[in-house]
């Protein structure tokens, strides 16, 4: 029952239609029976400093960020995570007594959801597309553990970027390609053992298009797409449909959404209900 005293949780974003976090976190909520309650808010890149003013100001406890702010809030905040200030972008926000600290949950959440689809990365070779808040958050956390990334972008300032801040961490090999580069971006998927989308090229409504001319793929490739709407992307139709392991974007979801749950609330939500419900949802979008 919603009443004065219950707690505001929310999700901020551009788009926001498509997000299942709402869905997701309520059926949590109500599981443990915690007085809380999570809204989403579509706000535009221009009204993003009134929206995180108004986070102190209506006293919401928490936030999840999404595309586009995941970069552009940060300077919004008052203190970031260290992880979080190291990869450049945050997606989830703990109001404090009207502290803003901002962290990042999306490396945490991608890295667990390849490891519990079975997939060793240790040593491997990854193609990542996209040089964005996500991209950066699973760049982090995949130059723990693989021998090379290579990140393609439309933007090479943004890309250069993000190949500096890992540079300045990590030992291993990286490298950039424009987008524009076409039969270079084919050699090094040939290369590859790994292929990750983390742009929202393929998200619903634009379902027919996919990052990745599909005769680059090939059956040795491991792909994953961090868009979860739909769950079975045109991206990874067409490494299926040759062979490749894939990979949707819902472990993701739930695995940073959990992790955000438990520092929002001190609560550990059910997993397993935040995936049927999920699912559920994502089922009626066919």
């Amino acid at each position: 029952m919603l009443t004065a005293k219950t707690k505001i949780l929310c999700i901020i974003g551009h788009p926001i239609d498509h997000s299942l976090s709402v869905i997701m976190h309520n059926a949590a909520i109500q599981k443990i029976e915690l007085d809380y309650r999570y809204i989403a808010f579509n706000v535009f890149p221009n009204d993003l400093s009134n929206a995180i003013d108004g986070l102190k100001s209506l006293n919401i406890k928490g936030a999840s960020i999404t595309i586009p702010h995941k970069i552009s809030v940060m300077k919004y905040l008052d203190i970031i995570e260290p992880m979080a200030e190291m990869i450049g972008a945050i997606n989830t926000i703990k109001n404090e007594d009207g502290i803003l600290i901002g962290r990042n949950t999306d490396g945490e959440g991608f890295l667990k959801s390849v490891k519990e689809s079975g997939y060793n990365i240790k040593n491997k070779k990854v193609v990542l597309f996209g040089a964005g808040g996500a991209a950066r958050a699973c760049a982090f956390y995949l130059a723990k553990e693989v021998d090379k990334i290579t990140i393609i972008n439309r933007s090479d300032a943004r890309m250069n970027d993000l190949i500096s801040k890992l540079n300045s961490n990590y030992s291993i090999s990286i490298k950039g390609i424009n987008l524009s580069k076409k039969e270079e971006i084919k050699k090094e998927i040939a290369d590859s053992d790994m292929l990750v989308n983390t742009t929202p090229v393929g998200m619903y409504p634009k379902v027919n298009v996919s990052p990745v001319n599909p005769l680059w793929l090939h059956p040795n490739l491991f792909v994953v797409d961090l868009i979860y709407s739909p769950i079975h992307t045109k991206l990874l139709q067409d490494a299926s449909s040759i062979g490749c392991n894939v990979l949707s974007g819902v472990g993701m979801l739930i695995n940073q959404g959990i992790i955000a749950f438990e520092w929002w609330t001190g609560f550990s939500p059910d997993k397993k209900l935040m995936k049927q419900v999920v699912i559920a949802e994502l089922e009626k979008l066919k």
